[in-house]
């Protein structure tokens, strides 16, 4: 299991800050949709700058027709990000595309899925799908593992049971961790790091309790001891 690091702070600045404070962690650093749009692929730059070796994984969940999403995974392909992620909600039919399109690259970068954003309750996420959270993320899980993508984005609740109906080695994302029992903030579905294992994730995605801490460095490392 490995540890992502959400890039969630409200400034480049502030965000470039906590890398250098976590540059000598072998870790995996997460670009949101804030931190896209506001600093762009100069952003990107900056992290390698920092550190060569960081993994990024570019959290966009690109969602759009299928002609679309492929051509954006294409564009992705120049920015050397290390993973990146679709919705699985926009079918089979834009995931497949987005594979195919890729193909021609020798390195590409891992593709994920999203199930189910980890913010949903289950109430409100059948007002959207008219299914279960568990339901629904197995089948959108199914549908991605038979589209020719890496993994899947989803809780820690999930992944054993994904897992289960795709293969062992197709990999599973948890955003909301809270290593060590931390409050929820705005996630619905959150675990610590212990159950994570248990539910063989592949890599987890922690944020607010290590940007938030006045040691994050530290943070990192009973992360990285734990696992």
């Amino acid at each position: 299991m490995q540890l992502c690091v959400a890039l969630d702070l409200p400034t480049k600045q502030e965000n470039l800050d906590l890398i250098h404070k976590i540059k000598e962690y072998p870790i995996w650093l997460k670009v949101g949709l804030r931190s896209y749009i506001r600093d762009g692929e100069e952003f990107l730059k900056d992290i390698k700058k920092i550190n060569p070796d960081f993994k990024i994984f570019l959290d966009l969940k690109l969602y759009d027709i299928p002609n679309t999403m492929a051509d954006a995974a294409e564009s992705i392909m120049g920015l050397g990000v290390d993973m990146f992620n679709v919705h699985a909600s926009a079918g089979k039919r834009a995931m497949q595309e987005v594979m195919e399109r890729l193909k021609k690259y020798e390195n590409r970068p891992i593709v994920l899925a999203v199930t189910a954003l980890t913010s949903f309750s289950d109430d409100e996420f059948s007002e959207v799908y008219s299914a279960s959270i568990a339901i629904k993320a197995d089948q959108f899980a199914k549908d991605a593992y038979e589209s020719g993508l890496d993994g899947v984005v989803c809780s820690a609740y999930e992944s054993l049971s994904i897992k289960k109906i795709t293969s062992s080695e197709f990999m599973t994302l948890t955003p909301g961790i809270r290593p060590f029992g931390e409050d929820a903030g705005d996630q619905q579905r959150v675990a610590d790091v212990a159950y994570a294992k248990s539910a063989d994730v592949d890599f987890i995605v922690v944020g607010r309790p290590i940007y938030k801490s006045d040691n994050p460095a530290l943070v990192v490392a009973k992360i990285l001891q734990t696992l």
